[in-house]
């Protein structure tokens, strides 16, 4: 196992440690060679091999008796958390799978009622279900209240029409859950959520989406799409409160996912500046590169420190950990991708070739910046804690 010093922080027991070796040794044995020629197969079989090591299980709760599937009687943030760190740090697209079953599934593990908890959770947790998160729109990303998608009672029924976009796992999901205005009330208290099932009727994955770190994404179009009023997830109007607690509980996991980027980028780039003959010497005999490699090495312990303490904060505290959380996702996202392009840099023209570890890093750090939340509005999200002090 690589260092993991970090692991003494009084952060961590003794089954977290645990974890982080076992989990490390799996990647090593399944995760050295992960073909990407077909992106949607390679999340499917992705998502199996975690449920199959039983992984997943950490991504939802126990439940009475352990019947909703999870390892633990609730979700561990810094179980989370070390499992995103380790699964990035060889391989992005096996973090995504991972973190997609969690997310998609948060909301049903907080508010579902106890048939839909039995009816999705457990698959979740084996891989034999797939789920999305469909929260953004066209015209509300940031600003979550912004939303226009509409979900109308009718009977038994809700009818749904409308739209959702940069949708993670859209076309392979067996379920999502939808967030749609039900109009209780103005702005974000007049949303409410939803399960949708993969075929509904009057549901469509309307585009796909080509990216840069190639993963499942699209835009969802409704449009008279029905649905059982038993679907709901929470009371009407509980939407956006469900969101913003569902995505609090994933946040600090998004800094967790950096921290493995970035763990990885300054691995390689120790190896690069250690075996790159220059000017007689190596790389790493430069003052240059050793002040560089200063920097990352403080920048990642950093960001470790600012991400578990935001997990065993919510954990061990159980308090709300909205503010730090925010501090976490913006320093850990941020300071992996300057450790990136560093590492990039001490590759020369051979960091830009296509399929080279830290080429890969590169494209893959940028979207963490952005999704769950920019680092523009983790800083707003900050100072808004703050003031309420």
């Amino acid at each position: 196992m690589r260092d993991a010093s970090w692991l003494a922080w009084p952060f961590f027991d003794d089954a977290h440690r645990a974890l982080a070796h076992d989990l490390d040794a799996w990647c090593e044995k399944n995760l050295v060679h992960v073909d990407h020629h077909d992106t949607d197969a390679a999340c499917k079989r992705l998502v199996r091999a975690l449920g199959e090591a039983g992984w997943l299980r950490y991504a939802v709760p126990a439940g009475p008796h352990g019947a909703w599937g999870g390892k633990l009687p609730q979700v561990d943030s810094r179980s989370i958390c070390i499992l995103r760190e380790t699964l990035a740090r060889f391989e992005g697209l096996a973090d995504f799978a991972f973190a997609m079953q969690g997310l998609g599934s948060g909301a049903i593990s907080l508010m579902g009622s106890d048939e839909l908890r039995l009816r999705y959770l457990p698959r979740v947790a084996r891989g034999q279900a797939i789920a999305a998160f469909a929260l953004s729109e066209p015209d509300a990303g940031s600003d979550v209240a912004a939303m226009a998608c509409q979900a109308r009672l009718d009977g038994d029924h809700y009818v749904l029409d409308g739209q959702k976009t940069w949708i993670s796992n859209a076309g392979i999901a067996d379920f999502y859950c939808v967030f749609a205005r039900t109009g209780e009330a103005p702005g974000a208290r007049g949303i409410s959520a939803f399960v949708v099932e993969a075929g509904t009727p009057g549901f469509t994955v309307a585009e796909r989406f080509d990216l840069i770190a190639p993963h499942p994404l699209g835009r969802l179009h409704f449009e008279n799409c029905r649905i059982p009023a038993g679907q709901r997830l929470g009371d009407a109007g509980q939407g956006f409160k469900l969101a913003m607690m569902t995505l609090d509980i994933f946040r600090a996991s998004v800094a967790a996912a950096a921290l493995g980027f970035a763990r990885r980028a300054l691995d390689e780039g120790l190896r690069r500046a250690r075996s790159r003959p220059l000017f007689g010497q190596t790389l790493a005999d430069l003052q240059l590169t050793q002040a560089a490699l200063g920097d990352m090495d403080t920048a990642i312990d950093a960001s470790a420190l600012l991400t578990y303490r935001a997990a065993w904060q919510r954990d061990v505290q159980g308090t709300r950990t909205t503010r730090e959380a925010a501090m976490a996702k913006m320093t850990a996202t941020e300071s992996a991708q300057t450790v990136i392009d560093r590492a990039l840099q001490m590759f020369g023209g051979l960091g830009v070739v296509s399929g080279v570890p830290v080429e890969k890093l590169y494209r893959e750090i940028r979207a963490l910046r952005i999704y769950e939340g920019a680092t523009e509005v983790q800083k707003l999200i900050i100072a808004r804690e703050l003031l309420k002090t």
